[in-house]
């Protein structure tokens, strides 16, 4: 398939109310409102095509950019691959749910994710802590460095109140991860949690809403769910 037919495979699944639903949100057009689950079909039909991805993401559309991220091949992209990428995400579904998730498959994930951490930009901040959400949620635990982690969570427990707000999020989801998937600072993760308490945060001009990871983690636990690894970062 190249990109004309599947850009009118993803017009014709477009609904109105989903196209609501991503806009209320922070897509803007182009976007036709495609529910994820209805990509799988044609995903399968393409399985891995970098060269296609990238065509899609450099439409613009949020559909393609999502639709890009599942038929990405994560280690064929280089560094600076990655900062295209997050160059052009414009608001956290894709930051966060689309380049993140991609970059959470290649062996250069966390030189890049640090890098995105440390560079002072909402997305790029959001997306490399996100990252770090979907590696310890997916990859074995000796994979990382125990004292880095450590370090990242004294981080979080000094800057996360008065981070940018999609900042905030991954930050606290962060804690969470780290509460849950990485059991050797689970205990860590959960006095963190309970240091920082309530993280307020502001969406557009709605009330605030708070988020409380220590909560988060003990209903983890109590669930059974300590040690929590998923087979795939990726649907």
């Amino acid at each position: 398939m190249n990109l004309e037919m599947v850009m009118q495979e993803l017009e014709a699944l477009g609904k109105e109310r989903t196209k609501k639903i991503y806009q209320s949100n922070g897509a803007h057009e182009p976007l036709f409102g495609v529910a994820t689950g209805q990509m799988k079909p044609i995903a399968k039909k393409i399985k891995i095509n970098q060269s296609l991805a990238e065509q899609l993401y450099a439409t613009g559309n949020y559909d393609a950019m999502y639709f890009a991220g599942i038929i990405a091949d994560p280690q064929s992209m280089t560094e600076a691959d990655f900062e295209r990428w997050i160059d052009g995400a414009y608001f956290y579904m894709l930051s966060d749910y689309v380049v993140a998730v991609t970059l959470a498959e290649a062996d250069i994930a966390q030189e890049v994710a640090d890098k995105w951490i440390a560079s002072g930009e909402e997305l790029k901040m959001s997306a490399g802590w996100s990252c770090y959400c979907w590696l310890l949620g997916n990859r074995p635990d000796d994979e990382f460095s125990e004292t880095k982690l450590a370090h990242m969570l004294e981080i979080v427990k000094n800057t996360i109140h008065d981070s940018p707000e999609r900042t905030k999020y991954a930050m606290n989801n962060f804690i969470y991860t780290v509460g849950v998937s990485y059991v050797p600072l689970h205990e860590a993760a959960l006095e963190t949690a309970k240091i920082v308490g309530p993280v307020e945060v502001q969406k557009d001009k709605k009330k605030s809403s708070f988020l409380l990871a220590s909560e988060r983690i003990q209903k983890a636990v109590s669930k059974g769910e300590l040690g929590f690894k998923r087979k795939h970062v990726r649907c």
